[in-house]
């Protein structure tokens, strides 16, 4: 049932078959694109064609339920380009989990710190910009 992958690509057949098949979906896609509404578009994919169903990948539920929503048109947008499609399959993709950031350690700068840094940011200018930044610093620093 399984084999290795040199010996699928060394098969004319298969390859040709999955070459086909592939292109087959890039010209799906392009007319599922040139019927949705460019932001819908940016979200949903064709995921595959098998027989006569289609299967549509949503980036989120909410692109999920607008597709869902435009079954009728899309099914006859398709029938336009040519594609008889019997049923479509609406299907939420699960992206990448995104890793919540690492909290933001606390800084803690000693009383003595702080005074030196004060003292640092009156010997400059009024004007000068690492002043202002000092200053921030120092009023949003905890001490010890």
């Amino acid at each position: 049932m399984t084999q290795s992958l040199q010996g699928f690509l060394g098969s004319g057949d298969a390859l040709g078959r999955l070459r086909e098949h592939a292109e087959r979906l890039r010209r799906l896609q392009a007319v599922l694109a040139g019927h949705l509404p460019a932001p819908l578009a940016n979200t949903c994919s064709v995921g595959n064609l098998k027989g006569d169903t289609l299967v549509l990948i949503a980036r989120n539920g909410a692109a999920a339920a607008r597709l869902n929503q435009l079954l009728p048109s899309i099914m006859q947008h398709f029938g336009h380009a040519g594609v008889l499609i019997g049923k479509v399959q609406v299907k939420v993709s699960i992206g990448e989990t995104i890793e919540p950031r690492p909290p933001v350690p606390v800084r803690i700068i000693g009383e003595r710190g702080r005074d030196s840094l004060a003292e640092l940011a009156r010997s400059l200018p009024e004007d000068a910009p690492l002043r202002a930044s000092l200053q921030r610093l120092i009023d949003h620093c905890r001490s010890d």
